[in-house]
């Protein structure tokens, strides 16, 4: 399990489970270096007014020195919409992969009522609702996502239980903002879950092995 967080600080380059989720809005031009793990996001959630198909692709050109450290690159998503954001995405995901980068795509809320296009992309990011996001549903598109070798991630992930579901559940990396609001008090407790996640990870997977 690898958390990716958009704090800023040097000490989550720390670690290999560890890394930030950036966006062209919150990049301070050095994060992705030193082997960081990163991923990119649009930041159209936040910022819809921002952002443009071309200053996204500008942005993740100009940051192609460390895109073989970045885990995934989204598309453009409209939150709790899956056909408005299946109309955004697919269009983006040959532009993203054209770049070298993972292409993800953004599962919001209706996702499982249409025909997914799964050659098309990477990465499948769970969003959309809470209630959704959390739902056997969403899950069980993540089991086939999975089941089909793509990247697994789930973000607004900001409390032990939910990683640990997360994890549990089979997804590869979270992300959230549990670090943003008071990091040097965060930090070790995130560091103490994942330590305990993937210590039990490791564990299990050497106890398949024999």
């Amino acid at each position: 399990m690898i958390y990716l967080s958009g704090a800023n600080m040097k000490e989550i380059s720390c670690r290999p489970d560890t890394g930030y989720m950036l966006t062209p809005m919150n990049d301070s031009g050095g994060r992705a270096m030193k082997g960081t793990l990163w991923a990119a996001d649009t930041g159209c959630f936040l910022h819809p007014e921002q952002y443009t198909d071309e200053s996204y692709l500008a942005w993740l050109k100009s940051r192609s020195e460390y895109r073989s450290r970045c885990l995934f690159a989204t598309a453009p998503d409209v939150v709790g919409d899956a056909v408005a954001t299946m109309e955004k995405s697919l269009p983006m995901f040959p532009l993203l992969r054209a770049e070298g980068y993972r292409a993800a795509l953004v599962a919001q809320d209706g996702l499982e009522d249409l025909d997914i296009p799964w050659d098309s992309f990477d990465c499948l990011f769970m969003g959309g609702s809470t209630a959704w996001k959390l739902s056997e549903t969403a899950y069980q598109l993540a089991y086939e996502a999975d089941a089909r070798g793509k990247w697994v991630h789930q973000g607004r992930v900001n409390s032990w239980k939910r990683l640990k579901a997360a994890a549990v559940s089979g997804y590869d990396s979270a992300d959230g903002t549990y670090l943003v609001f008071a990091p040097d008090l965060l930090l070790p407790k995130l560091n103490g879950w994942l330590d305990v996640l993937n210590t039990q990870m490791m564990m299990d997977l050497k106890n398949k092995e024999t």
